[in-house]
């Protein structure tokens, strides 16, 4: 691995983790055409940075809601920010189950699956593009609607599915206000992201972080391009959804699964 591939991968992280255009696809996509090992050890520790960074920036973005969530969750009254901890925590008994039971058989699915991500990115155009056509939603998330949302999530663990883009989409296909669309979609990701890197960082503790040693610069700079680049498509998505743009994403989508697909085939 090298530097300039570690903030290539970080750029792709950043942008793709927040836009609807599937940051695992793309990481798939980019390490095949960089003729990298998709489950190398390395590789899978620099995944580990790369996530932190992206992370890292969405806490940053919504550093405020997040402040207010926390001092709500510890307050004794009932309030709203328990309610919607609460609703973040049902949208993450899905995926939260199916990283216990099907952790083996996914980390297979990210083993230089080209065309199946080419074509993962064909079916998040189609729902993209019916997102867009879902007029001016006003309703409130509810208990039903966060799982719902939660198993988006779940199947978005495929490459080349977007979870932005599943969950914002499934959001405001149920009839969700766009902004609290767009707020759930990116705080209920938080608790996952940090789980799951924790649990690496145990696995790699148990290894003495071997796969660490020489490349620590190409991880620090992956990181950082992916905390940075995270930033800006974090911010530009909520505008997006704001102004119903996410049916040009579902045309990105659709031509880059092509040329995923003709990759894999011819």
């Amino acid at each position: 691995m090298t530097l300039l591939e570690a903030i290539i991968l970080g750029i792709v992280q950043g942008l793709t983790e927040f836009l609807p255009v599937s940051s695992s696809g793309h990481i798939e996509i980019a390490q095949a055409i960089l003729g990298m090992q998709s489950l190398s050890e390395r590789e899978e520790a620099l995944s580990v940075f790369l996530h932190g960074g992206t992370a890292l920036s969405t806490i940053f973005v919504f550093r405020k809601d997040i402040s207010e969530l926390v001092s709500g969750i510890f307050s004794a009254s009932w309030n709203r920010e328990k309610k919607f901890a609460i609703l973040i925590v049902i949208s993450m008994i899905p995926a939260g189950l199916a990283g216990l039971f099907l952790d083996e058989y996914i980390s297979g699915l990210f083993d230089g699956k080209v065309g199946l991500t080419g074509a993962m990115l064909l079916v998040t155009s189609v729902l993209l593009w019916f997102a867009d056509k879902a007029g001016s939603p006003q309703m409130n998330v509810n208990p039903g609607k966060a799982l719902i949302i939660g198993i988006a999530q779940m199947i978005a663990i495929l490459p080349g599915i977007s979870r932005s883009g599943a969950t914002i989409s499934t959001s405001l296909l149920l009839r969700i206000d766009r902004n609290q669309a767009a707020r759930f979609s990116f705080l209920m990701v938080v608790p996952l992201i940090v789980g799951k890197m924790l649990l690496d960082l145990m696995d790699e503790a148990e290894s003495g972080f071997a796969a660490w040693d020489g490349i620590m610069i190409p991880l620090a700079a992956g990181f950082g391009a992916s905390f940075l680049t995270g930033i800006l498509a974090c911010r530009w998505m909520l505008l997006l959804v704001q102004r119903s743009q996410l049916r040009y994403f579902g045309l990105y989508c659709l031509i880059v699964g092509f040329i995923a697909l003709f990759w894999t085939f011819f």
